[in-house]
């Protein structure tokens, strides 16, 4: 009988579980097991940094509802990885880390990178273990592949010392393992359905939320016809853009605060009360609002708030049995209701607010101007990535997207960073499942520079990747060139220059010289025109256009802030 080694059984084992693609850094001690990914046929990306491999990992598991894999070496390369574990579990997304470890009979007496590996993780997942033996390695990745993608997703981490991975055992020693291929569903408790029904029929003023959890369901179909049968109102949040089209007539994204605050009934699908929904309290809602959660989570349920009707259900079998509570009402929403005229009153005053922004070309340029002029030459069906402060909450409302899962931005746990390995990810699916789709990764200068040596990645795997940077020279904002440059010169630039100001104008473009390739260098809207038609002609490695703003620029005046303040 042959003899097969850790590094072959964990491969194996990964692939009867249909992983495809895993994202890290190879080192001590898994070398051999990277190589043994690729024995298997399974795809390794080799990245720069573990926090973007992690980025990457999590955001092909979103993207395809089966966890990716980010490989890290052991000590500082899993606490590298963490700040992305972080991400994946908060923003409930499939994501299995694997890390070598220490050797065995190296604990407790200094090993080489050694901690407790297992424990540092655990609380950033739904399962962390270190399998005992080699024959116990399919039963591992079975259960953490499970955990990853079942009920609420989330992250498992599973940890392998030097001499697991090396130790070799004869092959019929190794067990079978399930494979999960069919999720089970949690259906909505009929009651629970009617009393949702029964709230939304007598509403005066409803609005539906959709948010990112809609889109990992895969239910944009189910959500779309809810919408268009009842004619009600919506909003998404910023990933659960494009379940419902941002162009629909039913959206009324403009009119945002308005809407939440003046709703007498609300129904969130896949979508948590939490900062980003200013936590469904006053002053950002009535204080009477009544709100109907769907949730596959329990534990969410009345998390912030009480709901009026909580229902624990995956959101497609409930949203069926929504639409179908609702025609047997003969549900229609009117446009001639009062709501939905004040709502349409106001979505066209706030178009028109903007609208003078957009029309602004004169140099140096804005926010609005910018992106209105980029997304008039984006393809509608491509994939964006977006980060940073002012250019990924300004970009959710000037980039429309009309698909579902087409846009990956900083989400739950606002992370910087992101934005090139989530673009790596979205490259690589496209070539996958899409070849003609297009990824732009928008990036805010701050956000750029927490990954930007990603770009080596993307001409390694010839990834045609469209970085446009929005560049202001800073953090929420920058300097002028004059005081920069007065500031900078002074005896104590540290006591000087503001804590949000980087380097005036910063070359990011010229980076792509170092792979001989030419970035675009932009200070007017003609050559940003210029720039974009010419990049997304480019199919053998990434584009950088690098667009200079105003280092004053801002969002436009808001009813209320973005962030709802702490009272404490």
């Amino acid at each position: 009988m042959a003899e097969i080694d850790g590094n072959n059984v964990l491969a194996r084992s990964l692939k009867e579980q249909g992983i495809e693609y895993v994202f890290g850094i190879t080192g001590f001690p898994v070398i051999e097991l990277s190589m043994a990914f690729q024995v298997h046929g399974i795809h390794y990306i080799g990245m720069r940094n573990e926090q973007a491999a992690c980025y990457a990992a999590q955001a092909m598991g979103y993207l395809t509802g089966n966890p990716g894999v980010c490989m890290v070496v052991s000590g500082p390369g899993l606490l590298h990885c963490t700040a992305g574990m972080a991400n994946a579990q908060i923003n409930c997304w499939p994501l299995l880390v694997i890390g070598g470890s220490t050797a065995e009979d190296h604990v407790g007496i200094g090993g080489f990178q050694e901690c407790n590996q297992v424990e540092l993780s655990r609380p950033y997942c739904k399962y962390a273990s270190q399998p005992a033996s080699v024959s116990l390695i399919p039963q591992h990745v079975e259960s953490a592949v499970r955990l990853a993608k079942c009920g609420r997703p989330g992250v498992s981490y599973l940890d392998f010392p030097a001499n697991l991975l090396q130790k070799t055992v004869l092959e019929d020693t190794i067990p079978d393992q399930y494979v999960v291929e069919t999720l089970p569903l949690t259906f909505p408790d009929p009651k629970d359905i009617k009393e949702a029904v029964n709230l939304i029929v007598n509403a005066k003023r409803p609005l539906v939320i959709i948010g990112k959890g809609a889109a990992y369901a895969g239910a944009e179909k189910e959500i779309r016809d809810l919408i268009s049968m009842t004619n009600l109102p919506f909003l998404a949040t910023p990933m659960g853009k494009g379940v419902v089209s941002d162009n629909s007539p039913n959206s009324v994204a403009p009119a945002r605060s308005l809407a939440l605050k003046q709703a007498d009934v609300i129904l969130l699908l896949g979508a948590r009360l939490n900062w980003i929904l200013h936590f469904g309290r006053s002053p950002r809602y009535a204080d009477d609002v009544k709100i109907i959660q769907i949730d596959v989570c329990a534990e969410e349920l009345h998390n912030s708030v009480k709901s009026a009707v909580a229902i624990q259900s995956d959101l497609k079998p409930a949203a069926q049995q929504l639409i179908a509570g609702l025609m047997r009402e003969v549900f229609d929403f009117s446009n001639a209701t009062d709501w939905w005229i004040k709502l349409k009153q106001k979505c066209n005053q706030n178009a028109k607010g903007v609208e003078a922004l957009v029309q602004d070309t004169s140099v140096p340029l804005n926010y609005y101007t910018v992106f209105h002029h980029l997304q008039q030459l984006l393809p509608q069906n491509c994939i964006i990535v977006s980060e940073g402060a002012n250019t990924m909450d300004i970009g959710r409302s000037m980039l429309p997207n009309v698909l579902p899962r087409h846009r990956l931005d900083a989400g739950t746990f606002g992370t910087m960073g992101v934005g090139p390995g989530f673009a790596i990810a979205a490259a690589l699916w496209c070539h996958h499942y899409e070849p003609n789709k297009k990824v732009i990764c928008v990036e805010g200068d701050s956000a750029f520079g927490f990954s930007g040596m990603e770009i080596e990645t993307m001409v390694r795997y010839k990834l045609p990747i469209l970085i446009v940077i929005i560049n202001n020279s800073g953090i929420y904002s920058g300097l002028d060139q004059d005081t920069y440059k007065d500031l900078r010169n002074v005896d104590q630039a540290t006591q000087s220059l503001p804590p949000t100001s980087l380097s005036f104008a910063t070359r990011y473009d010229n980076m792509m010289s170092l792979f001989g390739r030419t970035g675009y260098f932009c200070h007017t809207i003609p050559e940003l025109q210029q720039s974009v038609k010419e990049a997304l002609n480019v199919n053998d490695g990434p584009s950088i256009i690098n667009v200079i703003i105003s280092p004053s620029a801002d969002r436009k005046p808001q009813e209320f802030n973005w962030l709802t303040s702490s009272k404490l």
